[in-house]
Parts: C-alpha cells; sequence; structure tokens
C-alpha cells in the first residue's frame, strides 16, 4: 500500500553502515568519535525522513548509545515516537566492546498511537534539526545547538542492552502533553555525564538511567558514586525507574563488596548540592541520608548550618575508618594517571557483577 508523505509515520529499525553526522560525540580511553568531523550527512537526511524507532550503525568500530530524541517540534507539531541510535563495535573485538543489543520490539502498527508517542524521562531534542528546519538530502546539515543532557560520550568497554522504558501517559488529544524534561543544571556540572566538566576517565559503569564513578579524592580505592544520568538534585526528584535502577546498583555494590570481604555505607546529602549523589526523604526538604549494609536507616532533616563533609568526617574518624586525614576529599587527590589505574582496576574487579550486561 502506498502513503503519502503525511501518512508516513516511521519505521520501526533502521540499519546503516556509516554513522550518521552530527549524532553527538562520543569520548573514550582511545580518543574520541566527533560527528561534526566524521559521519553521512546523507544518513542524517535518512534518519530524518525514516524516523526510525532504533538506528543501529557500526562504521566506527565502537559502543556507543545516544540518549533517545525526538521526532517533532514540541507545540509545533503533532507528537511521535522517539528514536534511539545504538553503534556497535565490530565482532569479536580484542576491547571487547560491545557488538551485541539484544531487545523486543512491537511493530509500531501494532501499537496504540498514544502509546507509540509516549516519551522516555531523558529524550532529547532532535540532534540533526537547527531551528525546526529539515535538512534536504546531499545538502551539508547545519550542527545543531548543543544541549546538556544531549549525548554520551563514554566507551567502557561493554555497557547495558536494555531498552529504556517510557513514562508518558496515554492521551486521547492529538498534541499529548510533553513530560517535563529534567531541570537543567544552572552552570557547568561535574556530574552531569553530557556535561564536559565530567572527568570521564573516573566513569567504571554506565546504567539506562544511572552510572558510577569513582570519587575524586575518595576515602578508599573502591570508593564509587552512583549518580542519575540527567540532571536531578536528590533521589525525590528522580523517577520510578531511576530510583528502580539506584536500588538495583546498590545491591549490586552491596554483593560485589561482601565478596570482597568489605562492608558497605551508602549516604546522601541534599543540602547546598546541585546534583544527586544517591538516597532518598520527603520532597522539599534539605536532608542527610544514610543507609547501612546491616539494613539499618539513618535520616537527618537539615535545618541550617551543617557540615557539608559530615559524611566523610564520620566514616574517616578513629572510630571507623581510622583516616581522619582524608575527611575532606581535596587532600585527597592523586595523579590523573593514578585514577585511571583505580578505574579499570574496578571496572574489571566489577566485571562479573555488572547487571547491565545481562539483556
Amino acid at each position: 500500500m502506498l502513503c503519502t508523505t503525511s501518512q508516513f509515520k516511521g519505521v520501526d529499525i533502521l540499519l546503516t553502515s556509516p554513522w550518521p553526522k552530527y549524532v553527538g560525540n562520543f569520548g573514550n580511553s582511545s580518543g574520541e568519535v566527533d560527528t561534526k568531523k566524521c559521519g553521512s550527512a546523507l544518513v542524517s537526511s535518512l534518519a530524518m525522513g525514516l524516523k526510525p524507532r532504533y538506528h543501529f550503525a557500526a562504521l566506527e568500530k565502537t559502543y556507543y548509545e545516544r540518549l533517545p530524541y525526538r521526532n517533532h517540534v514540541v507545540l509545533q507539531e503533532n507528537a511521535q515516537h522517539a528514536t534511539r541510535f545504538i553503534a556497535l563495535a565490530n565482532v569479536g573485538n580484542p576491547e571487547k566492546k560491545k557488538y551485541l543489543y539484544a531487545f523486543s520490539i512491537v511493530p509500531m502498527k501494532l501499537m496504540d498511537a498514544a502509546e507509540l508517542v509516549k516519551q522516555p524521562p531523558d529524550v532529547t531534542e532532535n540532534p540533526y534539526r537547527k531551528s525546526g528546519q529539515e535538512a534536504s538530502i546531499g545538502k551539508q546539515i547545519p550542527a545543531p545547538v548543543e544541549e546538556s543532557a544531549c549525548q554520551f560520550f563514554f566507551d567502557l568497554n561493554e555497557k547495558q542492552g536494555r531498552k529504556r522504558s517510557s513514562t508518558g501517559r496515554d492521551s486521547k488529544s492529538p498534541h499529548p502533553k510533553q513530560p517535563r524534561k529534567p531541570p537543567q543544571p544552572p552552570g557547568p556540572c561535574w556530574f552531569c555525564l553530557a556535561s564536559p566538566e565530567v572527568e570521564k576517565h573516573l566513569v567504571v559503569n554506565i546504567g539506562t538511567h544511572c552510572y558510577l564513578a569513582l570519587a575524586k579524592g575518595g576515602l578508599s580505592d573502591d570508593h564509587v558514586l552512583i549518580l542519575p544520568i540527567g540532571h536531578y538534585q536528590s533521589v525525590v526528584e528522580l523517577s520510578a525507574e531511576v530510583v528502580e535502577e539506584v536500588e538495583k546498583y546498590k545491591a549490586t555494590l552491596r554483593r560485589f563488596f561482601k565478596s570482597r570481604g568489605k562492608r558497605c555505607v551508602v549516604f546522601e546529602r541534599n543540602y547546598k548540592s546541585h546534583h544527586l549523589q544517591l538516597q532518598i526523604a520527603q520532597p522539599g526538604a534539605a536532608y542527610f541520608y544514610v543507609e547501612l549494609d546491616t539494613g539499618e536507616k539513618l535520616f537527618h532533616r537539615i535545618k541550617k548550618n551543617f557540615p557539608l563533609q559530615f559524611g566523610r568526617e564520620v566514616l574517616a574518624s578513629e572510630a571507623i575508618l581510622n583516616i581522619p586525614g582524608k575527611s575532606d576529599w581535596r587532600q585527597c587527590q592523586i595523579s590523573k594517571e593514578d585514577e585511571e589505574t583505580l578505574a579499570r582496576r574496578f571496572q574489571k574487579d566489577f566485571e562479573p557483577y555488572d547487571f547491565t550486561l545481562d539483556d
């Protein structure tokens, strides 16, 4: 059956050899795939026209999963499904970069229209658009305006292969209300995964909604942070699916440390902080939260004048770790080379417990 342009809704899967131009920059230990300088403008135009739900490419021989992007302009066009771009490495590569991606998909022709256009919570703007204008095939595509949280730029050898969940609401309106975008940082953020300020050599694992990174100036060599990929100030701002992955990381880390004869403490300070660095409480309240591996949970409502290094000071005290000189992370910094060594070691040790490789 022939379809007019207005009737065409897109395709489920697009397979290309070249990467599309401008899909995003992807840094790794061996360099960076800069799709402003490489990639195909024709493939970008193809992706713009076909609107695939999944777009796979492999020519750059590395693994990269971009945050999903919209195929419509909010409040100007009817809502459409999002696209996920996934690049895969070559089969059997010695770096063990991910070359398989397992997922299930219901064909769009069998899906309810409202269900199809639900937008993932981490959806970004279309990287191939500028001022809402589509590029013509054969013409240079204008560079998009960069947004925070618009892309991954890591290759940590193997990563998640899971389909991201959608959390939009059903709507009978032809213009379903778009979910609120994650809040954007007021300035540079050291923890937003897409931010250039992130010290990517400290990142040791990336999930669908969260990632693990070694702490800067850590109390120990395996002091890690669980952080959301997008910009959120505290756990109370997270969606259910992000909280679920936070809990999964915590449970996995407890098993990991227990297997090594160690115990772990989880804490979060929601006070004078801009980006979440861990766990739970009442909306709108400043708090300090601690979770012990025995199951005990401690909560303190902060009113004013709370010491910012309280968690570290307690753990570094003579009664616990007996390293009082490490209560301030700024006094514990090591060289970048040593940080990279510790990150590689943790990544290798953690790999048998890495749930992001299950699917």
